[in-house]
């Protein structure tokens, strides 16, 4: 049955790096205290932290673990970022967590440049699905993966209407704003697939890197309904999807992106 609002949590976290246990329980205090929500969202390697390599071992989780499982018992269903554990490799990954199920999107494009090594830890994801939860569908992109155009219009096409981005982003990149570049990002995304755009990113310092934070909710409008500043915290917002139909309908981008021609020029590359 489709519902016409969405209640999200947003927690922007400061996972400490290896600490899989502490940080489960500070996400599961933190969900508790957001039952009153939809969905709860948490940031990427929220488990686990972002430099892997600077553990002398990682034991990534497998998605019925046990505590994973717990945060789903409070009421919301919650998104969260992980290690996964897959036979003798990691997956960077993201759980959609409820009372009766987990479904796990795995990070399709790793960053193997600057600082980033996590081809060296992980291994990427081979296909883009959509979820069904509190009324609405939602697709779970983890960050690089929302640098790639094709992606939000593929979960767009297979009716997401709430897109989750999950990230781990540092203040900049060869004298690069990542600040600026996700609002650019994330606002491009809203408007072009007309959906809504739920952004958590991590905060504090890891390894001589500093998370600057901003996690966000972008209106399909391009509006920023709501956002967060650099520090751990929490925002709640309430998503009207009747409103985001009615603009699909009235606004007819999706149905008219030519699904077909894309397709057949992409075999053509």
């Amino acid at each position: 049955m489709r519902s016409d609002r969405l209640r999200v949590g947003l927690l922007q976290t400061d996972p400490k790096l290896g600490d899989v246990d502490g940080n489960l329980e500070r996400l599961d205090a933190a969900v508790a205290r957001s039952a009153d929500r939809d969905v709860v969202v948490a940031p990427e390697l929220a488990s686990h932290g972002y430099h892997l390599g600077d553990l002398t071992e990682v034991t990534g989780l497998d998605p019925a673990d046990a505590r994973l499982a717990t945060l789903g018992g409070h009421g919301p269903a919650v998104v969260t970022g992980f290690a996964e554990a897959a036979g003798h490799h990691l997956h960077n990954s993201a759980a959609l967590i409820t009372a009766d199920d987990v479904g796990v999107q795995r990070k399709l494009y790793l960053v193997d440049y600057h600082v980033w090594e996590e081809g060296k830890f992980f291994r990427p994801g081979d296909r883009l699905r959509c979820h069904d939860i509190a009324g609405t569908r939602l697709a779970m992109l983890v960050c690089n993966d929302a640098w790639q155009p094709p992606l939000p219009w593929l979960a767009a096409h297979s009716g997401a209407e709430v897109l989750v981005v999950v990230a781990n982003s540092i203040e900049s990149y060869a004298g690069v704003s990542n600040d600026r570049a996700w609002e650019v990002l994330l606002l491009h995304a809203a408007m072009a697939t007309q959906s809504f755009v739920v952004f958590v990113n991590r905060s504090g310092r890891e390894s001589g890197q500093t998370f600057w934070g901003g996690s966000r909710v972008v209106h399909p409008s391009g509006e920023v309904l709501g956002r967060l500043g650099p520090e751990p915290g929490r925002l709640d917002c309430s998503l009207d999807l009747a409103e985001l139909r009615e603009l699909r309908q009235r606004f007819p981008l999706l149905r008219e992106s030519r699904a077909d021609l894309i397709a057949r020029e992409s075999e053509r590359l």
